[in-house]
């Protein structure tokens, strides 16, 4: 029910307030495990990319978005789940493995999952270098890796910006990546660090951003 909200409700608002631009829609496997790979420059990310994409994609969000409470906490809970979102403690002990456990639970049951790589919106517009999270989920689930672009949103809800502004939106889902040769390395730091590094290369391209910080290479996620 909540999905079928964010599709035939919250996705034509977005088309008359933000005018989105989406190419290469037809890239995304509309069956089967799939990651959606993308650089990170708002909030409205996690929006723009599920209304955008041709299937269901689950994310992460604070679980605090789920708990408020009065009529904010309820807008939120409902816009969260309708998107897709699935809780996850931040600051509890394990939680960067808690995620990439709850991540391996949707693409198992042959869903679609989207993270940003760098793990933070970029303050400066530049990308910065992937932390290898990507990579273990992509070799563990054995799945491919859809590079994701989005341009604009950053004008929407720029950093300290309280509420959204009109602004139009690009999103651009790029060819699937594959790593045969990677295939059962998962638990290797250089192979985890390459298929990041070419899954990076793929979002550079399509968003056109500077790079930031991809000096000397290494096996750290």
């Amino acid at each position: 029910m909540f999905y079928l909200l964010a599709r035939f409700v919250l996705r034509p608002l977005v088309w008359v307030v933000f005018r989105p631009a989406v190419t290469g829609r037809e890239n995304v496997p509309l069956t089967g495990p799939v990651i959606l790979a993308s650089n990170h420059l708002s909030f409205i990310d996690s929006i723009a990319i599920p209304l955008m994409a041709p299937r269901k994609v689950a994310y992460l969000a604070k679980a605090e978005y789920f708990r408020g409470s009065g009529f904010s906490g309820w807008v939120s809970r409902t816009l969260f789940t309708a998107l897709g979102a699935l809780p996850v403690e931040r600051e509890a002990s394990r939680a960067a493995q808690a995620a990439l456990d709850t991540a391996m639970g949707v693409l198992r049951g042959g869903g679609a999952f989207g993270i940003y790589p760098e793990g933070t919106r970029s303050r400066d517009g530049r990308l910065a270098r992937g932390k290898t999270g990507v990579a273990w989920l992509a070799l563990n689930a054995d799945c491919p890796v859809v590079p994701v672009a989005v341009r604009g949103t950053d004008k929407i809800q720029p950093i300290g910006a309280r509420w959204p502004r009109p602004h139009r939106v690009y999103v651009t889902f790029g060819e699937p990546l594959t790593f045969p040769e990677h295939r059962g390395q998962a638990g290797k730091g250089r192979a985890r660090r390459e298929v990041t590094d070419q899954v990076m290369e793929a979002i550079a391209e399509l968003s056109g951003q500077e790079k930031a910080g991809w000096g000397t290479p290494s096996a750290a996620a």
